[in-house]
């Protein structure tokens, strides 16, 4: 059976409008889906395995407010397998079930020294560092994305008005894609501010490029877990990143809940 026979047998009435991606510290949105289905990325054909500590490898289909969605709640990440299309499929198969928007969660080092750990940043553009593209191999002038305003100025606005709403501030800023999976030198932090970047992860981009290809809008945040290599004295390591993700998640996701909740999308 193919993942949409799947998905439509399992939860038949729902028609998702919106598909989210939860990265590390996002986890817990899901508790804020009302009329869940979970269904794990094995049953799903065509689904990647998640293998990262922190991302459960589950697409949870349901309701945020009034809103039909479904969540991937967990990604595959290039450095696991080299690959990095993996989410292809799912973004395919969700697009195919209705939905025209994507918001993308990750978490990410800080390169702003005054955008400390636990804050939150809204994406408004990237640098894809490793020079990789999921479209390789594609054929038609279709995989000639245009990649201006990847980051949906419309949709951030809406975010920005619902973090004011929270008294949350919302840092903005350009996300640098690392390959991974080891963290970054502080040479390569230095090189990566003088680029421009204000954040730094190992995800994200390769997801925003197949949704562009799909027509779909994206609107992106990071959870900011620590400060670039060099930047200050804390220990980089993945159990560090989860444990910083975990102090922020309620806060996080139910930000990110309203934020998916309040969207004026078209029908």
């Amino acid at each position: 059976m193919n993942a949409i026979d799947t998905i439509r047998q399992r939860a038949p009435d729902l028609q998702p409008r919106i598909a989210v991606v939860l990265g590390s510290g996002w986890g817990t949105l899901t508790d804020h889906l009302t009329n869940a289905t979970q269904i794990p990325y094995p049953e799903l054909a065509g689904f990647p395995q998640a293998g990262v500590a922190g991302h459960s490898g589950s697409l949870w289909l349901g309701h945020l407010g009034a809103q039909p969605v479904a969540v991937l709640s967990g990604r595959q990440h290039g450095y696991e397998t080299g690959v990095i299309d993996s989410m292809a499929v799912p973004l395919r198969v969700l697009q195919d079930l209705g939905c025209h928007t994507l918001v993308q969660t990750n978490a990410a080092g800080s390169l702003n020294p005054d955008m400390p750990p636990q804050s939150l940043m809204l994406l408004s553009d990237h640098i894809n560092l490793p020079q990789r593209s999921p479209l390789v191999g594609r054929s038609g002038s279709e995989r000639f994305v245009n990649m201006v305003d990847a980051y949906d100025p419309t949709l951030r606005a809406h975010a920005r008005r619902v973090a004011q709403t929270h008294g949350v501030t919302l840092f903005e800023g350009v996300y640098a894609w690392a390959f991974g999976p080891q963290f970054e030198t502080p040479a390569e932090i230095r090189m990566l501010r003088l680029l421009g970047a204000d954040a730094v992860g190992m995800s994200t981009v390769p997801e925003t490029i197949l949704a562009r290809h799909l027509g779909l809008r994206v609107l992106a945040l990071s959870f900011i877990t620590n400060l670039g290599a060099g930047m200050s004295t804390e220990h980089l390591s993945h159990a560090h990143t989860l444990q910083q993700a975990q102090l922020g998640s309620v806060a996080a996701s139910r930000l990110l809940a309203d934020i998916v909740t309040k969207m004026d999308l078209p029908s």
